[in-house]
C-alpha cells in the first residue's frame, strides 16, 4: 500500500505528467506545471489583528494576498491558525480565524476552495483555483480537550503543530526544552505525556498530520515512537547550517525520512542564517526605548517589535539572509536523506525577515529557478515544490 501511495504521487505532483508529453523546458513551464504547496502562511492573523482583507491588494502591507498567491504560482495553501500561550479562550480565537478564511472563500468561489481530501485538492488545482487547508499552530488552542479534534478536522484542519513556543501540559516545546528552567509537562518531564500520546493516536486516526515544528527534542522522539503515520515539520530548517532550537538535527531529519514524513523549509532569516540572531539582537536593543513605549501603550509585544522592522526599512534589509541559503537548506536534506523528504513551508506573514529576494508570495518562482540552476530535473523539482507533502497528506488520510 505504501508503495502504491508513492507511485500515485509521482504522477499527481505535477498538473500534467511529463511522461505524457514532451517535458517543459522553460522556468515558467516547470513552475506552472508543478503543484506548488506552501504548508505555512500566517495571513489569517493579520485579518484578525489588523483588519486586513486578503482578497484586497495588500502589496506593501503583507507578504500575501489572494491575487499575489496566484501570481506566484501557488496551488495549495495551508493557512496557519495561531495564538500565543497567553491568549484568552484560544479555541474560540482559533475558530474566529477559520471563520475569516471561510468568508474569503465564500466571496471568491472562482479563486479559492477549501478541500478535505487529496482527491478534492487535485480537482481544485486542475480548475486553476487555490486549494485551501488549515494548520493549527499550537496544541494549546484545543484546550486539552481531545474531543475538539473532531470539530477541527471537520473545519478543515489537516495538521496540528503540537506546541508553539509555549509548552502544553501534554507536550514540551523546543523553546522550553532548550532552557534550564523551561516549563515541563504535567508529569514533570520533557516530552509527551500519556494524554499527548493519545492525542497523536487520535490525529493519526482522523487524518490530521502530526507537525513537529516548534516541539522539543524529547517530544520529537516521543512522537516518532508513537505515531503510526508519516509526520511533517511544517516550517523548520536545518540545525547543522543554522543551530537554532527551532531547527532539526541530522538524526531527526533521518528519523523523519525513515518515518516517510517531510520537512518543509522555513524562510525566516534567523532560522536559515547563523549570523542573523546576533545582528537582530543588536537591532532590537538599539530601538528598545521605542519598543518599550509602544508596550506601555498596550501594544502587543510582538506587534511593537514588528513595527520597528517596518519603520527602519534600510536597517532591516541589512539583517536579511542571502537567498541562496534557502536552497542550501533544501539541498542539505536531499544530500542527507534524499529528494523525497523536503518541501516549502515559507512562514510568510508570520516572519518579519524573509531572505533577500524572497519579498513576498510572488517570488516563489525564484526557488524553481535556483533548483534548475543547481541541476535538479523536473521530476525532483515537482516533488520538492509539492509532491512530497501531497504524498504525506495522502498517507494520513
Amino acid at each position: 500500500m505504501r508503495y502504491l501511495v508513492v507511485l500515485f504521487f509521482i504522477f499527481v505532483s505535477c498538473k500534467q505528467s511529463p511522461e505524457n508529453k514532451r517535458g517543459p523546458k522553460t522556468l515558467a513551464e516547470i513552475h506552472n506545471q508543478a503543484i506548488f504547496v506552501d504548508t505555512h502562511n500566517d495571513i489569517l492573523l493579520h485579518t484578525m489583528e489588523k483588519g486586513f482583507i486578503i482578497d484586497d491588494d495588500l502589496t506593501g502591507k503583507t507578504h500575501s494576498d489572494l491575487n499575489r498567491m496566484k501570481q506566484g504560482g501557488l496551488d495549495v495553501q495551508f493557512f496557519s491558525v495561531w495564538s500565543d500561550g497567553n491568549q484568552a479562550n484560544p479555541y474560540q480565537y482559533a475558530n474566529a480565524q477559520m471563520d475569516s478564511l471561510d468568508a474569503v472563500i465564500i466571496r471568491n468561489p472562482t479563486k479559492i476552495v477549501k478541500v478535505a481530501t487529496t482527491e478534492e485538492l487535485l480537482k481544485v488545482v486542475q480548475q486553476d483555483k487555490i486549494a485551501a487547508l488549515i494548520g493549527l499552530e499550537g496544541g494549546h488552542q484545543f484546550e486539552n480537550d481531545i474531543h475538539k479534534l473532531d470539530t477541527l478536522f471537520n473545519r478543515g484542519v489537516r495538521y496540528i503543530t503540537l506546541t508553539w513556543n509555549n509548552s502544553t501540559s501534554w507536550a514540551t516545546s523546543a523553546s522550553d526544552e532548550s532552557k534550564k528552567d523551561g516549563t515541563l509537562n504535567s508529569e514533570g518531564e520533557k516530552g509527551l505525556t500519556e494524554l499527548g500520546k493519545q492525542i497523536v493516536h487520535k490525529m493519526n486516526t482522523l487524518g490530521i498530520m502530526v507537525d513537529i515544528s516548534h516541539v522539543g527534542e524529547q517530544t520529537f522522539w516521543d512522537v516518532i515512537a508513537t505515531t503510526t503515520k508519516p509526520i511533517i515539520a511544517s516550517h523548520s530548517s536545518v540545525y547543522t547550517i543554522c543551530p537554532h532550537p527551532r531547527n532539526l538535527k541530522d538524526d531527526q531529519i533521518k528519523a523523519i525520512a525513515k518515518n516517510g514524513g517531510v520537512i518543509q523549509i522555513n524562510f525566516n532569516s534567523g532560522f536559515i542564517d547563523a549570523t542573523v540572531a546576533k545582528k537582530e539582537e543588536k537591532f532590537l536593543v538599539k530601538h528598545k526605548t521605542e519598543i518599550d513605549s509602544l508596550k506601555q501603550l498596550g501594544i502587543n509585544p510582538y506587534v511593537a517589535e514588528e513595527s520597528m522592522y517596518s519603520k527602519y526599512h534600510l536597517e532591516t534589509e541589512e539583517l536579511k539572509a542571502p537567498f541562496h541559503l534557502v536552497i542550501d537548506h533544501i539541498e542539505y536534506i536531499i544530500k542527507l536523506v534524499g529528494v523525497d523528504y523536503v518541501g516549502i513551508g515559507s512562514d510568510f506573514d508570520g516572519i518579519v525577515l524573509p531572505p533577500k529576494q524572497l519579498d513576498d508570495v510572488t517570488t516563489y518562482p525564484l526557488i524553481t529557478k535556483a533548483l534548475i540552476e543547481r541541476g535538479y530535473n523536473e521530476k525532483d523539482i515537482y516533488k520538492i515544490l509539492g509532491g512530497n507533502i501531497l504524498r504525506v497528506l495522502k498517507a494520513n488520510e
